[in-house]
């Protein structure tokens, strides 16, 4: 499996390699819906022992009773897998919303108790498709497949890399990627429309010009004027658009050659990668548009 995947990202020459790519996408796409309870189960087990677990557990609202008889001695022969089992079968009949909110009191109980420990745990859970924020748990909506059709075919193949390496809380390697998948089209553009050489402009200068030259806000001025709005209102309207592009442009820019490594103890420009794949989709379907 290992192999396949590494095929599938790496090596996408042909409509079958695709298939196989995407198909692996989504399976771990998947995993999004489900509370991450299995996950943070691992993560007590590996980093807490019996009483602090039992600690953690009764913080986040479990009920204890059912726990009681579970006492680690050296007589008792109880082990944290027998806690842990008994843990589960709770959860395993909570409803979502009640199963999310003790996943959260976990997490926020374990770092309490060991600060240290947050990149740790913002790898686990970003490998199965959640973002913890220190105070909330968001899954992480890294790449709806079909927006893959509205961007250009040259950027598939980073973009799937970028959403991966996301989900293995590779945030600067996502970054890269995403990135990377902007370059690939832009480059292009310099070379339909003789640009010069791409290389010779910075990141921010390569999308605008390029959005510039296929004639994407000529097309949007045409298609909003045929729905009736103003000549002012669709001016105010392209030049706020346009202001966006270039802003966000920026941000990816920036981060791509100032950040660094960045993990979870970053929360706020951990954030900011999350978000800097979502632009560059936006950017790359900006990028799709040639003018009528």
């Amino acid at each position: 499996m290992a192999e396949a995947n590494k095929k599938a990202v790496f090596v996408i020459n042909d409509f079958c390699e695709i298939e196989l790519y995407l198909s692996i996408i989504k399976s771990n796409f998947l995993l999004m819906n489900t509370i991450p309870w299995g996950s943070i189960r691992s993560f007590l087990s590996e980093k807490c022992n019996f009483s602090q677990i039992k600690q953690i557990i009764g913080y986040a609202g479990i009920d204890m009773s059912k726990l009681a008889h579970l006492e680690q001695s050296s007589s008792s022969g109880v082990s944290k897998s027998q806690l842990l089992s008994a843990i589960d079968s709770q959860i395993g009949s909570m409803g979502v919303d009640k199963s999310k909110a003790i996943v959260i009191i976990c997490c926020e109980e374990i770092l309490r108790r060991n600060p240290s420990l947050i990149d740790e745990l913002a790898q686990i859970l970003s490998r199965v498709g959640w973002f913890f924020d220190g105070s909330n748990l968001f899954p992480i909506e890294i790449l709806d497949l079909s927006e893959l059709t509205d961007i250009p075919d040259s950027a598939h193949k980073d973009i799937g890399k970028a959403a991966i390496r996301l989900r293995d809380g590779d945030l600067t390697g996502s970054l890269s990627s995403a990135c990377g998948a902007l370059d690939s089209v832009t480059k292009a553009i310099y070379q339909e429309f003789n640009l010069g050489n791409p290389d010779n402009d910075c990141f921010q200068k390569r999308i605008t010009q390029s959005i510039t030259n296929i004639g994407t806000m000529a097309n949007l001025e045409k298609e909003l004027q045929l729905v009736g709005w103003s000549l002012s209102d669709i001016k105010m309207f392209i030049d706020n658009f346009r202001g966006s592009l270039n802003q966000a442009a920026f941000v990816m820019q920036k981060l791509r050659s100032d950040m660094g490594d960045v993990h979870g103890s970053q929360p706020v420009v951990s954030a900011l990668v999350y978000d800097s794949l979502k632009w560059s989709l936006l950017l790359l379907r900006v990028l799709k548009v040639r003018q009528d």
